[in-house]
């Protein structure tokens, strides 16, 4: 597999996981609110869904971004990945005990967008410098 390949990957893939972690913050506690009998279902509890998934999206994101930024030299696109990182790691640490439950889901949809925004911004990057050589 090429590294262009590769990267192109790893950023749907870093995609995905943000998709995942906005989907736990807005549609999960309205499904849960509406069938409660689903929650057992879920194992982690919101925490700890959240920890985990830190520890998913941080080395894959770290990757995806230092890899897209060697190769098209956008630094805006790897700032806007950055701060989405930044933000989810501020909102997983402090959780709702120093943010607030609001503050949480803010932070982590707002973070878990630029993450998803900056990646997107790689792939397209990536993508149309790859289809001109």
């Amino acid at each position: 597999m090429k590294i262009t390949n590769l990267q192109m990957l790893i950023d749907k893939l870093a995609i995905v996981f943000s998709m995942v972690y906005v989907f736990n913050c807005l549609v999960l506690p309205i499904l849960l609110a509406l069938l409660p009998s689903f929650s057992g279902l879920f194992v982690l509890d919101d925490e700890m869904f959240h920890q985990w998934m830190l520890c998913a999206v941080l080395p894959i994101s770290i990757a995806a971004l230092i890899m897209g930024y060697l190769h098209h030299r956008s630094y805006k696109v790897f700032l806007v990945g950055s701060i989405g990182l930044t933000l989810i790691i501020i909102s997983t640490t402090l959780g709702h005990d120093v943010l607030g439950k609001t503050g949480e889901v803010v932070v982590s949809i707002l973070g878990s967008m630029s993450i998803a925004y900056g990646h997107f911004r790689n792939y397209q990057l990536i993508s149309a410098k790859h289809e001109t050589q």
